[in-house]
């Protein structure tokens, strides 16, 4: 495994707070995987034996309601991982996930980090941590859906990919629009009207490529009371 992929996997959320020589082992037994468009990481109903770090591209995770309609549950991008919750139970994939672009994800196998959680459980409480941080995530997803308007919940998807935290910022997206709009509980025509609403807040969009003018004032809108920002458009 190549060290930028080390490096990376230790900054993400799910081994940021474990100690490095924990880490080294977690991570001596990875395995990075080069996956095209399109192609599937597991499915729903799958046991679960692995959690996954994404290094480059976008993953979907998704379910498929009875009418045949997929719905979108998140989307992953590099230094996320997914997975963490059922592997380490061992219970089976309650989503499916599959490459929304090419992607590059490394692979951790869930027997070996139980071996060493076994070998020292304090590790554990640093790996919940993770756990309980998608979950934080899906209660905002939630609220979002709720309380905010089209554009607010857009320019908060913004906010969570930039990588700078104030002043000017460029965000890569995934050039399949429908993934962002079933992503935010959204048509992708409410999505380009969304886009479109945003330009008078410093955002503009090409192609994949989102500028953001001023950090600052991006999540001030995203924040503000709802009530508000329907009466700016």
């Amino acid at each position: 495994m190549l060290s930028e992929y080390a490096d990376l996997a230790r900054r993400c959320l799910l081994l940021a707070n474990v100690p490095r020589e924990s880490q080294d082992a977690i991570l001596a037994t990875a395995r990075a995987r080069q996956l095209e468009r399109g192609a599937t990481v597991f499915l729903q109903g799958e046991r679960a034996s692995a959690v996954y770090i994404v290094v480059e591209g976008w993953v979907k995770l998704y379910r498929i309601a009875p009418s045949g309609a997929e719905a979108v549950v998140g989307v992953f991008t590099r230094g996320h991982s997914f997975g963490e919750a059922v592997a380490f139970t061992h219970d089976t994939y309650p989503v499916s996930a599959e490459c929304a672009t090419d992607c590059t994800l490394l692979r951790l196998e869930t027997d070996s980090i139980l071996r060493l959680i076994r070998e020292e459980p304090g590790l554990a409480l640093s790996l919940l941590s993770a756990t309980f941080a998608h979950l934080h995530r899906l209660v905002a997803q939630i609220e979002q859906l709720k309380a905010q308007t089209g554009a607010q919940r857009v320019a908060e998807f913004l906010l969570e990919l930039a990588p700078c935290g104030e002043g000017r910022c460029e965000v890569t997206l995934p050039y399949d629009k429908v993934l962002i709009a079933g992503r935010l509980g959204m048509k992708p025509e409410s999505l380009s009207r969304a886009f479109a609403k945003l330009r008078q807040q410093g955002v503009t969009v090409k192609q994949n490529l989102a500028v953001i003018e001023d950090i600052d004032a991006l999540r001030v809108y995203a924040e503000e009371d709802p009530a508000e920002a329907w009466t700016k458009h």
